[in-house]
């Protein structure tokens, strides 16, 4: 083992080997480990090198099919990518028992993404902001010009908008220029637009430019989702109350909020994931979207109709994309997006938005009636047990006795194992 420092220059140039060499000579990798993140992917290391830089490995989450979705009136396959026990089963049971009901009806209400050009040391921020807006004309012509392709596809630059807003540094002029991206995610796109037309919006204002990059708060690509529940099929009107009350609590409490939200997001996430879309993106504009008050809430809503069912709601931006990155060039979100059969960028979004509905609505009813342990812990079971070393058969009756005794811990299901194995 060498000494260990970060300063390996000239890593990037190495080849595979090369590199594996070089992190266990520094981290003294033992040589399992180090073959160990040899095998760790099924693609070919030369696509995981330009995917990411001074690539070692790959790592590998899985990919489970939640069932029973049907969005729009079509039965639609889900493709989820997570290592989270009950997330999968959850939107297929959540699914399933809204099917006689018509399962989830959506909607989004565009294609188009927000890019920002901050314009500073301005004198006059209010003649300033007249004078862009003056120029929308020329600024679309601009942005049009960036993008020729996107245009003939449909998209390109859509509206304008100006703000003024009072830093600690001073007043500043905020520039939005809203773009159609169509079947993009389109940050790459809208990126280019702002920095090519920031040098204009300074030469007409005599302010500077200085940050141009997109939102991902993207309010222009909301998704919604909508569902009932027959109180009949989800356990009375009783379990219908319960889900309200904690519905309410989340929108009322950002404490429980936020793990509300994170619930939502354990479905979306995990089809953005599969998908070859960018997570961290989705979920900055989700949790962003769900402050926009002022006051962090609830992405989701929950009623009780006038038959008294459970009819639930959700809306979030929703940025994803079909083409452009890792959707593209990766085989397994290729083969996703083959397996959920969308045609555009929208369509996605707005299924996206329903598994969010049905993660939610999991969560709340377990969280009402049983407690979210019940569920979580049973497939969690299985986790511990291969941690201690069950193989095979093992694997299921360690997993089995874990949930009969409710105590899912790691000292428990080792001695169950040992139990096991001394009958063999």
């Amino acid at each position: 083992m060498r000494n260990r420092t970060s300063r390996l220059s000239g890593f990037y140039k190495l080849d595979h080997d090369e590199r594996l060499a070089e992190v266990q000579a520094v981290a003294g990798l033992d040589d399992a480990t180090v073959e160990a993140l040899r095998n760790s992917s099924a693609l070919p290391f030369e696509l995981l090198d330009r995917l990411v830089e001074n690539a070692i490995g790959g790592f590998t989450v899985p990919v489970g099919i939640a069932t029973n979705m049907i969005v729009d009136g079509r039965d639609v396959l889900i493709p989820m990518a997570t290592e989270e026990s009950s997330v999968i089963a959850a939107v297929g049971n959540t699914a399933r028992q809204c099917r006689d009901t018509g399962g989830f009806t959506t909607s989004i209400s565009g294609t188009e993404m927000i890019a920002q050009i901050q314009m500073v040391k301005l004198t006059d921020p209010w003649a300033a902001r007249a004078k862009i807006l003056e120029k929308k004309a020329e600024i679309a012509e601009i942005c049009d010009g960036c993008d020729p392709i996107l245009v003939k596809l449909g998209g390109g630059f859509r509206d304008l908008e100006v703000r003024i807003i009072d830093g600690q540094t001073g007043p500043m002029v905020v520039v939005h220029i809203i773009v159609d991206t169509k079947d993009a995610m389109g940050a790459n796109a809208v990126n280019t637009m702002a920095e090519t037309l920031a040098p204009s919006l300074a030469g007409w204002t005599g302010g500077q430019h200085h940050l141009r990059i997109l939102s991902n708060l993207a309010d222009r690509r909301v998704a919604r989702a909508r569902a009932v529940w027959r109180a009949a099929d989800i356990g009375g009107a009783d379990v219908v109350e319960g889900i309200v009350m904690a519905a309410d609590f989340a929108d009322c409490d950002p404490y429980r909020a936020a793990t509300h939200n994170k619930g939502i997001m354990n479905g979306v996430s995990a089809l953005t994931l599969a998908t070859g879309n960018d997570t961290r993106a989705i979920e900055a504009g989700a949790h962003a979207f769900a402050a926009r008050t002022g006051r962090y809430r609830s992405l989701s809503r929950y009623e009780i109709t006038a038959e008294g069912d459970l009819t639930g709601s959700i809306e979030l931006p929703m940025a994803l994309g079909l083409v452009g990155g890792a959707t593209k060039v990766h085989p397994t979100a290729q083969a996703c997006l083959k397996i959920l059969g969308v045609k555009s960028a929208a369509e996605l979004s707005r299924i996206a938005a329903a598994v969010g509905l049905a993660q939610n609505f999991g969560a709340l009813k377990a969280l009402a009636t049983v407690g979210i342990q019940q569920g979580h812990m049973t497939l969690h079971a299985q986790n511990v047990a291969i941690a201690v070393g069950a193989a095979g058969d093992e694997i299921a009756e360690v997993a089995r006795r874990l949930a009969e005794t409710h105590t899912v811990r790691q000292d428990v299901a080792e001695q169950i194992l040992a139990e096991i194995r001394a009958r063999k």
